[in-house]
């Protein structure tokens, strides 16, 4: 997922030239069937053929490592070269161009274009797309909901009832701009988590790996970290607007800090807004769940967080776990949830008794976390006093269907927000907002007006 932007750049220039063929080896349950990786490619607008390898057929017989993994084959079918990791644009270019150059001077390449069928989405017709977080603000007047509508590079701004009060860009994705943008502009790049105060929203902006700020007010939008570039290296941060990020998918916010979970850096870093700066918050930057000081622990791909009693509670999805990065000198990172890298599953239980897959989402309440076990198609929660964990709702299949929260069915939530008695869930692949009722135990799927 890191290193799409790069690659279809690539396909993009050497159109006549490249062929990319995906072969997708899955970790995780959830993502060895094929209709859910047909959502993702989907998702993530990949347009080349992907192999489903769900057995790991392909992965043993070119003796792959890691991933991503890319194998270049020339125009006999022969291994020529390969690449562990993520990659610099203008690096992989250059090797492609010495490729073709040498093929073509050895008049071997056919340069017809290969008519692959692409499944055709008709996305601009659906109210959402694949919305990826929501955040309620229950304080404000009769309150407002904060919808990122990732693959239409908009924010929705509704009441809680779900009229639609204002939209965030204009579902274009626009170069990239440090200037003040109007919300009539493309301003994001499939958003992400948000963080409100007041009259100001806070957005990680994922595809364009920044932080920006919506001035809710004068209806303009600002960057406030990143460079606009992917890093390709971690760093140890410095002026906000100079340092690349890698990466942020969701953002908590603290007495003037944002808090970020940087799923790129395996890291969460923190924000000080008044000051401009950014550095790491809490993890080396190493993949592995590793507990101790925050600057020594190691997590895995942070997608989702929240802010509560001066913790940061977060969701680090490769080792689906649910973790506490502990605000404050000396601070600590605890698991509460999870063991590995390769461990996970399904069930209930006290503490790490319990076992989620891919975990993408938290939002925290009163004494209690709840978390979106993303491929368990599951709603959770955690009381903080027990450390108890069961299921909210959801029956762990794969569907899009209200009633009794035990019956409801999800597909793919990464993103919860909560206030009071009503649990707000991004149904990532449902292209839905769904609403959990914790007194009826009730799922219902929120009815967008004024598109």
């Amino acid at each position: 997922m890191h290193i799409l932007p790069q690659l279809r750049k690539l396909e993009e220039k050497h159109r006549e030239t490249l062929v990319v063929l995906g072969v997708h080896s899955a970790k995780f349950d959830g993502e060895k069937a094929t209709r859910n990786i047909r959502e993702a490619a989907d998702r993530y607008n990949i347009r080349h053929p992907i192999v489903n390898d769900a057995d790991f057929a392909v992965w043993k017989h070119y003796g792959v490592k890691a991933w991503p993994t890319l194998m270049f084959i020339d125009p006999e079918g022969k291994v020529i070269g390969r690449h562990e990791g993520e990659f610099s644009f203008n690096d992989l270019d250059r090797v492609i161009q010495q490729m073709i150059a040498e093929y073509d001077a050895e008049n071997m390449l056919n340069r017809d274009l290969l008519p692959f069928q692409v499944r055709a989405i008709e996305e601009q017709q659906r109210p959402l797309s694949f919305p990826g977080k929501i955040e309620v603000d229950a304080v404000t007047g009769p309150g407002r909901l904060f919808i990122a509508d990732s693959n239409h590079h908009r924010v929705l701004v509704t009441s809680l009832s779900g009229k639609v009060k204002t939209i965030i860009g204009n579902g274009e994705v626009d170069e990239f701009s440090f200037g003040e943008q109007s919300f009539d502009d493309g301003v994001f790049d499939n958003p992400q988590g948000m963080a409100v105060d007041g009259d100001t929203l806070f957005v990680a902006d994922a595809g364009s790996h920044t932080i920006k700020r919506a001035d809710l007010k004068t209806k303009t939008v600002t960057t406030v970290a990143g460079s606009g570039q992917q890093a390709l290296f971690r760093h140890s941060g410095g002026d906000a607007l100079e340092n690349p990020l890698n990466s942020p998918y969701d953002l908590g916010l603290r007495n003037g800090i944002l808090y970020i979970a940087m799923a790129g850096f395996h890291q969460l870093w923190s924000l000080d807004i008044e000051a401009g700066t950014i550095e790491p918050f809490a993890g080396t930057g190493v993949e592995a769940i590793k507990d101790g000081l925050r600057p020594e622990s190691m997590l895995a791909q942070p997608y989702g967080l929240a802010v509560q009693n001066g913790n940061v509670f977060f969701a680090d999805s490769e080792t689906s776990s649910l973790r506490i990065a502990k605000i404050g000198d000396g601070g600590r990172v605890v698991t509460l949830v999870g063991t590995g890298l390769f461990d996970f599953g399904d069930a209930e239980g006290i503490g790490k008794e319990a076992m989620l897959q891919h975990v993408q989402g938290v939002a925290a309440g009163q004494d209690v976390v709840f978390i979106a076990d993303t491929y368990n198609q599951r709603i959770k929660r955690m009381s903080l006093g027990t450390l108890q964990v069961l299921n909210v709702a959801g029956s762990g299949r794969i569907g899009d269907a209200d009633g009794p929260s035990n019956h409801a069915e999800f597909n793919e939530p990464a993103g919860l927000a909560v206030a009071g008695n009503t649990v707000w869930v991004a149904d990532t692949n449902n292209h839905a907002i769904r609403v959990i009722d914790l007194v009826d135990n009730q799922v219902s799927t929120l009815e967008l007006a004024g598109l």
